[in-house]
């Protein structure tokens, strides 16, 4: 298969039935849209979307050491979650640069399932791959064993009860059991990346359309549509999340991406990364780096990654991520900026938009959250 040929999941004869506009994503032909993003968006904020996220890089970890090994290799303390619980950490360079972040789910004692960003799936299984040396622990690529399909929007619940008899009550955000929905079995993950309520069901490729058309079946009534990937960047993006890439790369440490919480140098043992990120907390904390914000224009235009924030002349950060924000009927933007600038309400701070310096509002993130 030449590397230019994009990989195709379970459901691509699915979305192409649907109209789906479909672009290239991290190496997979993935639908960006059905018709309106902006309707799609709406949709997981007040009823239900359906999401095919097969492109997402499933990585098992077995063995007696999994947890030992994961401790090291991650920033997170892996070996405090609990059976049947998730938790969201990143991987780091030993320099303390972000390799990318993480969910990892514990599904045994002794067996866990890391999932990263499909553009760097490859990056993370080579990394875990070896730094697995000495250690009784077993990484395998899952990525060709899991579809995955994500089920969002306060909708959700109600559509799932329907289809599974799994304790969804029971099921606490960041957390997965196993069970059967639509009568084929599947891990069942109370995750996201939207800010709503919501689940994330892994299944076999082989099962992955009936489940899609099962769960289209009982959203029907509620209003569910299926959603692409350009309504799930402005569903994150309003819910103050980062994308790999954007507000996160190798050379950012999770300090510098006001994610520093995510290090647990209380754990026992060293970690890929632990000397660095020392460092980096330290910096932080006396004077600290450029600080993630939210903007949101008083006009039209919408800014881009890349773009310059500017204050009084002189450029004090950078865009990372913009959007037109359906929920707020403005355009939106998480911008790296000097931490002189980074107060919710700082005056005078504008982007610079093709030359033109268009004035925002700094304000605190998320920009949205849902009511509980």
């Amino acid at each position: 298969m030449s590397s230019t040929e994009p990989r195709h999941t379970a459901l691509d004869a699915v979305h192409r039935s649907l109209g789906a506009t479909m672009t290239d994503f991290a190496g997979w032909d993935m639908p960006l849209r059905y018709g309106s993003e902006r309707d799609e968006h709406l949709a997981v904020r007040t009823r239900a979307g359906l999401f095919d996220l097969s492109h997402m890089g499933e990585i098992t970890v077995t063995g007696a050491e999994a947890a030992a090994f994961l401790n090291f290799a991650l920033v997170g303390n892996i070996a405090s979650v609990g059976v049947g619980r998730a938790r969201y950490t990143m991987i780091c360079q030993a320099d303390g640069g972000i390799l990318d972040d993480l969910i990892v789910y514990r599904l045994a004692e002794t067996e866990y399932m890391v999932v990263a960003n499909a553009s760097n799936a490859q990056v993370v299984l080579d990394a875990l791959t070896e730094r697995a040396a000495g250690f009784a622990a077993e990484v395998r690529d899952d990525r060709d064993a899991y579809a995955l399909i994500a089920v969002q929007g306060p909708e959700s619940p109600g559509i799932l009860k329907s289809l599974t008899d799994a304790d969804l009550d029971g099921l606490k955000y960041y957390a997965g059991l196993p069970g059967t929905v639509a009568g084929v079995p599947a891990l069942i993950a109370r995750t996201g990346y939207t800010g709503e309520d919501g689940f994330e069901l892994f299944v076999k490729p082989e099962h992955a359309v009936g489940l899609w058309q099962a769960l289209t079946e009982a959203g029907e009534g509620v209003g569910l549509v299926p959603c692409g990937l350009s309504c799930r960047d402005t569903l994150r993006l309003e819910a103050g999340m980062p994308l790999y890439g954007h507000e996160l790369s190798t050379s950012l440490t999770p300090f510098d991406a006001g994610l520093g919480r995510v290090v647990k140098f209380e754990k026992e043992g060293d970690f890929v990364g632990r000397e660095a990120l020392t460092e980096a907390a330290a910096r932080a904390g006396q004077n600290p780096p450029r600080v993630l914000v939210g903007l949101v224009a008083e006009g039209r235009r919408v800014p881009r990654a890349g773009y310059a924030v500017v204050a009084g002349g002189e450029v004090i950060g950078e865009v990372t991520s913009g959007a037109p924000s359906p929920t707020l009927g403005k355009p939106i933007a998480m911008a790296y900026v000097d931490a002189a600038h980074a107060a919710p309400g700082t005056e005078g701070v504008g982007v610079d938009i093709r030359g033109t310096h268009e004035p925002y509002q700094v304000v605190a993130l998320p920009f949205y959250k849902r009511q509980k």
